[in-house]
């Protein structure tokens, strides 16, 4: 299981989570049998870390919860989204480095 800074999310608790956080919330959705999904997984984590307060973390296993990946068109995984208010503010597909996502961290978060 992620970290306990790393919320996880499914289709009944989503659209809840999102909406009430008081910070921007970073969506990493994501797949057991996905290897770039289980290599961000550690970024995820200490981003969730280094970020605490700043930014939530939350992670949603599309296989667990298609509902809310099909209503977000997530086609491919991973697939990152910032949420602030419960509105989607940035989208990253794809993996990359802890520095990659933390500049899209930065530049969909402020």
């Amino acid at each position: 299981m992620a970290s306990s800074a790393v919320a996880i999310l499914n289709d009944t608790n989503f659209d809840k989570s999102i909406k009430e956080s008081s910070t921007p919330v970073l969506v990493d959705f994501w797949a057991t049998w996905c290897g770039p999904c289980i290599r961000m997984a550690p970024v995820i984590d200490q981003l969730s870390a280094e970020l605490a307060g700043s930014v939530s973390f939350a992670k949603l296993d599309i296989d667990e919860a298609p509902d809310t990946a099909t209503k977000f068109g997530v086609m491919s995984i991973p697939t990152f989204i910032v949420f602030k208010g419960g509105q989607e503010v940035g989208r990253k597909v794809g993996g990359g480095t802890k520095n990659e996502l933390k500049s899209f961290l930065d530049a969909h978060s402020k």
